[in-house]
C-alpha cells in the first residue's frame, strides 16, 4: 500500500511544486492502473490454462500446463508486487515502519510456498485498493483542486497610449492597470476604475449569488466577471493575492495532523512487528502457511490508516466550497471543543458600514465646518468610522483641508494638524482626557441619543460639536447566534469599544449571555485570557482590523470577511471569507460531523481485522477471500469521509452585497442632511 498521506494529496515537503505533482501523479495512477489490469489478466490466464489442461487425461499435458500456468502467474505477480515491495524498502531504508512490510511479506511467502496464483491475487486486490483509494481521495478534494487551477495565466495590460498588450498574469505589478472583459477571469487583485460588472466571488468568499462591482470598488484575483468591461488597477499581484494566500492556507492545512493522526502514526512503530509475532506464533501451531498469509494481508490496516485523513481531506474541501479556509487541520477538533465564543460587535454581529445619521454643530456654527474639520482628518485613516465620515462629506461636496501630524489611536479617535490647528475627533472620554472643552455642549440639545455612537469634533481644544453613527445588525446574524444556542453553546460573548448603550441595543437583539462596551483592544485579549483561565474552550470571531490580538489569543481565532484583509488572514486560525455568520455554526457542525465519522471509520477499521482474523484462524478465508475483504473494508472507509462533502449542501448565500448596498445607500442619503438636528 502505497504511503497514504502522498496518495491523499497531503505533501510532506514545504517546498513541492503542487501543479507539477498533480499532472505528474495522475499519469502515475494511470501507469499503475495499467500495471495492474495486464497483471490480474496474466494471473486470471495462469487459472485458465490449469483449468484447460487439467481436462485432458495425459500426466505430459497436466505437467506442462502446471508449468505455463505457474510462468503466467509469476509474471503478473511480479508486475503486481514490484510497486509493493519497492515501496516497503524504501520505508525502512528512510526508518519508517508503516504497515505495507505485512502485504509484501505475504506476498513473498505464497511465492516461497510455491502459490503463485494466490501470490497473484493478493497482490492484484493490494493494488487495485490503492488505485481506488486514490481515486476516491481525489474526489473528496476535487473543489479544492479546482480553485488552485483557478488563477488567470494571462492578463490585457492597459499601456499609457491606451493601447492593450497581452501579458503573462506573473508579470502584473502593483500599479498597473488590466482590462477584464465580460466572461475573463481577473488576473489579480485591484481597485476597479473604470466600468461596473456582476463578479462570481463564490470561489473566495463561497457565495453562490454574484455581486455588483462599480468603481472604487475592491475585486480579487481569481474571481470572474460575468457582465461588465471593467479596467482594474492592480493592488496586489502574485504571490500577494488573496487566491494566492487562499492556496497557501490549503497547503498548510494538508500538512498539518490532528491529535487522533499522531496517535495513529505512535502506534504504527509497534503495530507491524506485533502482527508478525502473532503470525508467527499461528503459524508455528498449525504449520498451515496459506492462513499465515491471510493473517498478514488482513492485518495490513488500510481502513485505520485512511479513517483520519481522508475525512480531514473531505472537511477541508466541504469548508472551501463555503469560503473557509482552515490554516492547521488541528482547528477542525478544536472546533468541537468549543465552550464560549467572543463577538467583536463592528463588522461581525453588524455590518460594518456605518452611517452618519446625526450631526450637531456647537452654537453659532454651522454643520458644514463641523463635517469638513471631521472629514480633513479622518480621510487619512481606514477605519469603517473613517469612511462613513469621508462619504458623507463627499456626497454634501465639502471641501476637505489638508492635514499633517495623522495619528491614529486604536479603539479611541484620530488626531491631526488642520491649517495649523489640533484636531480631534474621538470618543468623549478620549478627547476629554486630552483636554478638550465640552461645555459649550452641555445643554438638553446636545445630549447624546441611546443607541447611537458619537464622535467629538474639537478643534484647538474647543468643541465644534458631535456627529452621531449608526451600524446595523447582519439580518443573518440573529439566526446564527440561535443555531450556536441550539448548538449547546451557551456563552456567547459580545465585546466592543462603542457606547454602552449601543453594545445594549446589538446585545439584546443578538441575545448575547454578556456584553463588554467602551473596551479597547487590550481589553479584548484580556477578557480572552480570562475566559481561558476559567476552564472555557474559546473561539474569537472579529473582521480583524483591530482585534488582531484577540483572534491569536482564543484557541480559535475566526476572521469574518477575510477576503483582501492580509492582516485578518493572518492572525486568524480560520479565515470566513464571506461575511456570513452563518458560517460559524456551519463549521463547528462539520467539526462534529468530522469527529463522528472519524470514530465511525476507526472503530469499523478495529472491528473488520478483528473479526476477519479470527475467520482466517478457523479457515473460513483464505488469503484470496483476505485479499478481497481487505480492499472493500478500505473502500468502505473512504466512502464514508466522502459523506462528509455533502454536509452543509442546505445551506444558501446571504443577500448579495450590492441589495445591501443599494438600501442603505439609500438610506443614508435620505438621512444625510448638513442643517441642524433637531
Amino acid at each position: 500500500m502505497a504511503h497514504t498521506h502522498d496518495r491523499l494529496g497531503i505533501a510532506e515537503d514545504d517546498h513541492h511544486d503542487h501543479d507539477h505533482d498533480h499532472h505528474h501523479g495522475s499519469r502515475n495512477v494511470s501507469f499503475e492502473f495499467q500495471r495492474a489490469i495486464l497483471g490480474g489478466l496474466l494471473v486470471v490466464g495462469s487459472f485458465l490454462v490449469r483449468w484447460l489442461y487439467n481436462d485432458s487425461s495425459a500426466l505430459e499435458d497436466n505437467n506442462n500446463g502446471l508449468f505455463y500456468s505457474n510462468v503466467l502467474a509469476i509474471i503478473g505477480t511480479l508486475m503486481l508486487a514490484i510497486p509493493l515491495w519497492k515501496h516497503a524498502i524504501e520505508c525502512m531504508l528512510h526508518g519508517h515502519m508503516h504497515m505495507d512490510e505485512l502485504v509484501a511479506l505475504a506476498i513473498l511467502a505464497a511465492i516461497a510456498t510455491g502459490d503463485y496464483q494466490a501470490a497473484g491475487v493478493v497482490a492484484f486486490f493490494l493494488l487495485l485498493s490503492n488505485l481506488i483509494e486514490e481515486h476516491m481521495a481525489a474526489g473528496a478534494r476535487a473543489d479544492i483542486e479546482k480553485l488552485i487551477r483557478l488563477t488567470p495565466t494571462k492578463a490585457l495590460r492597459l499601456l499609457e497610449d491606451g493601447s492593450e498588450e497581452e501579458v503573462d498574469a506573473p508579470e502584473l505589478r502593483p500599479g498597473d492597470t488590466v482590462v477584464v472583459r465580460p466572461g475573463d477571469n481577473i488576473p489579480a487583485d485591484g481597485q476597479i476604475i473604470k466600468g461596473h460588472s456582476t463578479i462570481n466571488e463564490a470561489n473566495i468568499t463561497g457565495e453562490s449569488l454574484p455581486v455588483e462591482k462599480a468603481v472604487g470598488e475592491e475585486v480579487f484575483g481569481g474571481t470572474s466577471n460575468v457582465t461588465g468591461a471593467l479596467q482594474v488597477k492592480v493592488t496586489k499581484a502574485g504571490s500577494d493575492t488573496t487566491l494566492e494566500r487562499v492556496k497557501t492556507l490549503i497547503g498548510d492545512a494538508g500538512r498539518t495532523k490532528i491529535p487522533l493522526m499522531r496517535m495513529i502514526d505512535e502506534y504504527a512503530s509497534w503495530y507491524t512487528p506485533v502482527t508478525l509475532m502473532l503470525a508467527g506464533v499461528v503459524w508455528f501451531f498449525t504449520r498451515d502457511m496459506s492462513i499465515t498469509i491471510a493473517m498478514l494481508v488482513l492485518a495490513c490496516p488500510c481502513a485505520l490508516i485512511l479513517a483520519t485523513p481522508t475525512a480531514i481531506v473531505a472537511a477541508l474541501a466541504t469548508a472551501a466550497r463555503l469560503g473557509i479556509y482552515i490554516k492547521d487541520a488541528s482547528n477542525i477538533e478544536w472546533a468541537r471543543k468549543l465552550t464560549a465564543i467572543v463577538f467583536d460587535k463592528t463588522g461581525t454581529l453588524t455590518t460594518g458600514e456605518l452611517s452618519v445619521t446625526k450631526l450637531r454643530p456647537g452654537p453659532g456654527l454651522e454643520p458644514a465646518d463641523v463635517l469638513a474639520t471631521a472629514a480633513s482628518v479622518e480621510s487619512l485613516s481606514t477605519h469603517p468610522v473613517a469612511r462613513a465620515i469621508t462619504a458623507v462629506a463627499r456626497k454634501a461636496s465639502v471641501p476637505l483641508e489638508d492635514v499633517t501630524g495623522f495619528e491614529e489611536v486604536g479603539g479611541k479617535g484620530v488626531k491631526g494638524v488642520v491649517g495649523g490647528d489640533e484636531v480631534w475627533v474621538g470618543r468623549r472620554i478620549w478627547v476629554e482626557q486630552l483636554g478638550a472643552d465640552l461645555s459649550s455642549l452641555a445643554g438638553e440639545e446636545y445630549a447624546e441619543p441611546e443607541g447611537i455612537s458619537i464622535l467629538y469634533v474639537v478643534r484647538n481644544g474647543q468643541a465644534l460639536g458631535w456627529i452621531g453613527l449608526e451600524d446595523r445588525t447582519r439580518p443573518e446574524a440573529s439566526a446564527a447566534m440561535d443555531e450556536l444556542r441550539e448548538m449547546g453553546l451557551r456563552d456567547l460573548v459580545m465585546v466592543t469599544g462603542d457606547r454602552w448603550s449601543v453594545a445594549r441595543r446589538v446585545a439584546k437583539e443578538m441575545g448575547c449571555s454578556d456584553v463588554q462596551a467602551e473596551v479597547l483592544p487590550q481589553d479584548k485579549l484580556a477578557l480572552v485570557n480570562a475566559l481561558k483561565e476559567k476552564g472555557h474552550t474559546v473561539a474569537v470571531v472579529g473582521d480583524g482590523v483591530n482585534d488582531a490580538p484577540a483572534l491569536k489569543a482564543g484557541h480559535l481565532g475566526l476572521a469574518m470577511g477575510a477576503a483582501g484583509s492580509d492582516v485578518a488572514i493572518d492572525s486568524a486560525s480560520i479565515a470566513l471569507m464571506s461575511s456570513d455568520l452563518r458560517r460559524l455554526p456551519f463549521m463547528i457542525g462539520l467539526s462534529r460531523r468530522t469527529t463522528q465519522v472519524i470514530w465511525q471509520n476507526l472503530i469499523f477499521g478495529v472491528g473488520f481485522i478483528m473479526a476477519g482474523e479470527i475467520l482466517i484462524v478457523f479457515k473460513f478465508v483464505g488469503p484470496m477471500g483476505a485479499a478481497l475483504l481487505h480492499t472493500l473494508s478500505s473502500a468502505i472507509v473512504v466512502f464514508n469521509s466522502a459523506r462528509i462533502v455533502r454536509y452543509g449542501e442546505e445551506i444558501e448565500s446571504h443577500v448579495p452585497m450590492a441589495a445591501g448596498r443599494e438600501e442603505k445607500g439609500g438610506e443614508q442619503g435620505g438621512r444625510v442632511s448638513l442643517q441642524p438636528v433637531a
